[in-house]
């Protein structure tokens, strides 16, 4: 198949359009806050402006890096080392909110469960792609292939991050499924995962709280409840057309993390079912563009660099919206290229750069 001069470019203005929207939502979303706390309503979205311009300049660059560079295990294994470093490094610096999430340094922090997810993605990708024929193999293709992401996942869960390391879970399996394993072992896996899981949610104080309160957050309106009733209360008073944008009245000190975890809620409030149609909307043409990249691929470390950065994207979507909309407990996590963080949005638009580069081999 020749290879194709330019990338897709619906692709391109959908991680585009999501970047600038998301820009636009931050600063509506914490405009009055951050002038109530650091004097200037720009302080969060001129952050954020940063990183969005760093990762568009790492995304213009990494298309036009051919993929099949990636396809090495001199750069994969030292990827795998770093990542798992940083993972561990969290746990050196003084805790926030009571996690270990972030490396501060020179007045910025690194979260490095955000870099995890495409090195995840890429060993994966790099390992799979010569045994789709000995899926059947339990320790030589199996085993080997989830050790390093098993690894990432509990360091992960120590910060304590679980929505990351779900995040991460479901893409290993995902990609493993379409590298051709069996069903019966993912139900495996998931029976292996439900006793951690029941650990982690009814034997960790904070999240039998959240597990408890999601089944009834009326119970405690003003404590454990009151992130999703703000959410919800956000989300029912933007009607059609939503209030207007910069109009939103829950992100002036209701709303918990508005231009963060919850910007999906302020998005709901100021511009109505329109807007969240919109959003959801862009995320379906990223999905549809990227997935067609992975199945159009004759290469298969293409297909599975594609489908995993792509899957990432969508898994997140799904849990962060899901959650503001109270069909799954709150856990903390952005909105791909829209929910405020350095790191997230960074790591992300530079992924899509990898993925670009991938659709120049798709007619």
């Amino acid at each position: 198949m020749a290879k194709r001069v330019g990338v897709d470019k619906w692709l391109f203005g959908t991680v585009l359009l999501l970047s600038l929207f998301g820009l636009v939502m931050v600063f509506s979303a914490s405009a009055v806050m951050a002038q109530a706390t650091a004097g200037s309503p720009y302080a969060f979205v001129g952050k954020q402006a940063v990183f969005v311009g760093l990762g568009l300049v790492a995304l213009f660059i990494l298309m036009r890096v051919d993929y099949k560079k990636y396809n090495n295990p001199k750069l994969v294994f030292p990827l795998l080392g770093v990542t798992g470093l940083l993972l561990m490094l969290v746990f050196v610096w003084g805790g926030m909110n009571g996690a270990h999430r972030w490396i501060r340094l020179a007045g910025t922090t690194l979260e490095p469960s955000e870099i995890a997810k495409p090195v995840i993605v890429l060993f994966l990708a790099w390992f799979l792609q010569t045994r789709m024929h000995a899926m059947d193999d339990i320790k030589g293709t199996i085993l080997r292939a989830v050790l390093p992401p098993l690894v990432f996942i509990g360091l992960i869960l120590k910060e304590p991050d679980l929505g990351t390391a779900l995040v991460c879970a479901a893409v290993v399996m995902a990609m493993l499924y379409l590298a051709g394993m069996e069903m019966k072992w993912l139900f495996v896996a998931v029976a292996c995962a439900a006793p951690v899981l029941y650990y982690m949610l009814f034997h960790v104080a904070f999240r039998r709280a959240r597990m408890f309160v999601f089944l009834n957050p009326e119970a405690d309106p003003k404590g454990a409840g009151f992130h999703i009733l703000q959410s919800l209360i956000a989300v029912s008073t933007g009607g059609i057309r939503g209030l207007g944008l910069m109009e939103g009245r829950q992100k002036l000190f209701y709303l918990p993390e508005p231009h963060t975890d919850f910007i999906f809620a302020n998005i709901c409030e100021e511009l109505g079912l329109i807007g969240a149609i919109f959003v959801v909307g862009l995320f379906c043409v990223l999905g549809y563009r990227g997935l067609r990249a992975a199945f159009l691929s004759t290469d298969p470390f293409a297909r599975f660099l594609a489908f995993g950065l792509t899957t990432t994207i969508l898994v997140q979507a799904f849990f962060n919206m899901s959650v503001v909309i109270a069909l799954l407990p709150t856990k903390g996590l952005p909105l791909p290229f829209i929910s405020s963080g350095g790191t997230s949005v960074f790591v992300m638009l530079a992924s899509m750069g990898v993925l670009l580069n991938v659709t120049r081999e798709i007619d």
